[in-house]
Parts: structure tokens; C-alpha cells; sequence
């Protein structure tokens, strides 16, 4: 399992409820972007198990820029320093195909850490063209919902691009797994991993709120959401029982 952490206490939750690794990023309403250098360092620091940060420079589409390009080659030179144990990327041209040129810099600059190839994947124009470019890219795995809303709702492709996929790259399943679906997701795709939050909201501890401002564009900015290391454990246990 990996977990799809969104700070440092997420990735420590997800390690105590037996997760194998954790995608660590900031942002997940807005899909997750590149945690800061603080959350990376210690997350390497104080967990036993594999960290995969996110190299997103911002929410929205896949197609960068010049100046976010340079970020995310940075970023990446970052991890490396940090010894991480892999990162998470993608990127996309205009025309919705895999930007093959840009992502062959990155995977050269991240070698030897293995490279996850995510969501990104999903706004390809053709799933398995971009699954045969990824693949070339030498990209160790491809985190999907098969380009649908949730994995659930993609598993039939899940299944299809596994067994396209002939065991040359892994497809992990990912987006809105939970404990009601994870059994059938496994049974169906027959998916070696699979990626989730884990994750429950906690109420702030604040005695004081002033409800007539908010810090950003979501409901309530004061609560957040935390990775549960009971549900990770629960997830664990329902996919493997399979």
C-alpha cells in the first residue's frame, strides 16, 4: 500500500498503520503538489519506510512552463540530496500526449531514484499510447484510475492496462479507494498495489474562530485532514485477504 500523505504527520500515521510507501505532497484538494523542503527532509529523517515526493510546481493542468520546469528540475535535485527514495511526475504537451523530451530530462536528472509516473497519466488523449511512451521512459510505475473519476468507476481499464502493461511497468490503482471497494478493485484488476489517503478530518482545536474570513476557497479552512493509521491498517488487511 502506498499512501498518499499530505504532511509529515500523514506520512508518520501511514507508517504506523504498515504502509510499504508514501507519495508525500501538500495541496490534495488540488491533487497534491510539491511538499515544502522542511516536510521532505524530516519525513526522510524520522520514517523507516519509502518516501516519494510529488514534483508538481502547481494545481491544474500538466502542460508547464519554462520557469516551472526549472522548479520541478530542481525539486528533483532536491530529493536527491535528501536520498529519497523515488519521486512522482509527469508531464503532458498541448495536444495531450506524454511530453516525452521534458520527462526524459527528469528522468535522467532523478536517476538513479525510480520515478512514479502519475495522474497525469489520466488527462493523456489515449491511455495506452501514453502507458507505451511511459514505459519507454523507463518509469518504474503508473499511478491511475484507469481515466476515470475515481478507480472504482475505471476498474475495467485498470484491468486492461495491467494486462497490457505485462508486468514491463506497475499500474497502481488510485483515487477514491476506500474500505467499501478496495476488495473488488483487487479481485477485478488483480493489482500487485494500490494507492490511497487513508485519510479522516479532524476538528480544530481553536476556541476562538472568526467565521467571517477564510484563508482559501474550501468550506471550512480551520479543520484539515489526517491519515488514519487505522484505516490504513483496514485496507491493508481487506486487499490482502483476497
Amino acid at each position: 500500500m502506498e499512501v498518499c500523505a499530505n504532511s509529515l504527520s500523514s506520512a508518520i500515521e501511514a507508517e504506523r498503520g504498515g504502509a510499504y510507501r508514501v507519495e508525500l505532497c501538500d495541496n490534495l484538494p488540488e491533487g497534491g503538489t510539491t511538499p515544502s523542503f522542511a516536510q521532505i527532509k524530516l519525513a526522510k529523517e524520522r520514517l523507516k519506510i519509502q518516501v516519494y515526493p510529488i514534483i508538481r510546481p502547481r494545481g491544474g493542468d500538466f502542460l508547464y512552463n519554462d520557469l516551472e520546469f526549472e522548479i520541478m528540475k530542481t525539486d528533483i535535485e532536491l530529493c536527491k540530496q535528501l536520498q529519497c527514495d523515488g519521486v512522482v511526475f509527469g508531464i503532458l504537451n498541448t495536444d495531450g500526449t506524454v511530453d516525452k523530451k521534458r520527462c526524459a530530462i527528469l528522468m535522467e536528472l532523478a536517476g538513479p531514484m525510480p520515478v512514479t509516473f502519475h495522474r497525469a497519466f489520466d488527462s493523456s488523449r489515449d491511455l495506452y499510447e501514453a502507458l507505451e511512451v511511459i514505459i519507454g521512459l523507463g518509469c518504474e510505475r503508473i499511478l491511475t484510475s484507469g481515466g476515470a473519476p475515481t478507480a472504482q468507476l475505471g476498474v475495467e481499464t485498470l484491468k486492461g492496462l495491467i494486462a497490457a502493461a505485462n508486468s514491463r511497468i506497475k499500474i497502481m490503482p488510485g483515487t477514491g479507494i476506500n474500505e467499501r471497494n478496495i476488495s473488488e478493485i483487487i479481485k477485478i484488476t488483480g493489482a500487485k498495489e494500490f494507492h490511497a489517503s487513508a485519510k479522516i478530518p479532524v476538528a480544530s482545536n481553536m476556541t476562538f474562530t472568526n467565521t467571517k474570513v477564510t484563508m482559501g476557497s474550501f468550506e471550512s479552512d480551520v479543520n484539515y485532514d489526517l491519515t488514519d493509521r487505522t484505516l490504513v491498517k483496514s485496507l491493508l488487511v481487506r486487499a490482502n485477504s483476497i
